[in-house]
């Protein structure tokens, strides 16, 4: 008889703050053809041959500013969200992170050590990416193949618009709002603009004009449209003007195009507009992380107070909130729920 488990998917972290760790870490991440899209002498050329001889240093420091006296903050909050899910539900729960340990293969084998013979595997993305979802699921498929191949895998799908995830991410918002604002800043992380062509079976993305359409064929592949729509989704749920909100995009590397508007350019030019008091939240994310905790609540504060800003209130993410859980608890019940009907 098939015995059903769960895997949570989240991005990794480096397993410690020194550079040789972090360097380490950085190449996986790097290297990864759906991270940087180039082909691989190329792609290891400006990784191995110009990003990693200076970056990893600088990524430590920043790092060091974050870490915890657990570790990673990213590791810690998924495996509180691991041992929360596993008291709700009755399958084995394990994690796995897309680069470094504990690996999709690491997570899956101690699935299997369990007698796990078909997995839910949950990548901790609400919104489709190439360099999110997808490679966590091509990796994921890779490894089955090579080592598992008798295991069943259902992958959860992206929850950008979801109503248990929108209402939960809404009251978290709601909750942390500071009693005056001036604007509330969507930061999202930002991918370059050719991911989201690539990304697109359907062909018929524009991102001059298809992302606020009520339909196109691509938005179930579109990165850029289903971060706008879950903006549009939380603003009706906290009942705030559009007028009142913005979108942006955080995390851009290189000198190609990413997809606009861009975080840091904004917190520099909210001030001159009258924006003086800012509350801002990052629902690419699930998980605080450096990208939240260093780059937005730190360097992004530094850059919106210096610009003339007066208060900068950065609202966490969804981290290990009960309600969380609960969704967490749904989406992967809805998957395992489908092994039956098989």
């Amino acid at each position: 008889m098939s015995k059903k488990g769960i895997l949570l998917v989240n991005l990794g972290s480096p397993k410690s703050t020194k550079v040789e760790d972090v360097k380490e870490y950085l190449d996986e991440f790097l290297m990864d053809e759906r991270v940087i899209d180039y082909r691989w002498f190329f792609r290891s050329l400006l990784v191995r041959g110009i990003i990693l001889r200076t970056r990893p240093p600088k990524s430590a420091e920043a790092y060091k500013t974050v870490w915890t006296d657990e570790g990673s903050p990213l590791i810690v909050i998924t495996k509180k969200i691991q041992q929360k899910l596993q008291k709700l539900v009755d399958v084995p729960v394990e994690i796995g992170m897309r680069y470094a340990e504990p690996s999709i293969k690491t997570g899956l084998q101690k699935l299997i050590d369990q007698g796990v013979t078909e997995v839910v595997l949950f990548p901790l993305y609400p919104q489709y990416a190439m360099s999110t979802t997808e490679t966590v699921v091509e990796k994921a498929e890779e490894v089955r193949k090579k080592f598992f191949p008798n295991v069943k895998i259902n992958y959860v799908q992206p929850f950008y618009n979801r109503d248990i995830y929108i209402d939960c991410l809404s009251e978290s918002i709601r909750e942390k709002l500071p009693d005056n604002f001036d604007a509330l800043q969507f930061s999202y992380h930002g991918v370059p603009e050719r991911h989201i062509y690539k990304t697109d079976p359907t062909k018929t993305c524009n991102l001059n004009d298809c992302c606020s359409r009520d339909y196109n064929p691509s938005h179930n592949f579109c990165y850029r449209h289903q971060c706008f729509k879950t903006t549009e989704l939380v603003l009706e749920k906290l009942n705030l003007p559009k007028e009142k909100a913005l979108v942006t995009f955080q995390s851009r590397l290189g000198k190609d195009k990413w997809i606009e508007p861009y975080t840091d350019e904004t917190l520099e030019n909210l001030p001159k507009k009258g924006v003086k008091n800012l509350a801002i939240v990052c629902p690419a994310f699930v998980s605080d992380c450096l990208e939240t905790l260093e780059e937005i609540s730190v360097e992004g504060r530094e850059e919106f107070l210096h610009a003339g800003g007066e208060n900068f209130h950065y609202i966490p993410c969804l981290n290990d909130e009960d309600r969380w859980i609960e969704v967490v608890k749904t989406l992967c019940e809805e998957k395992l729920s489908e092994f039956y009907l098989v």
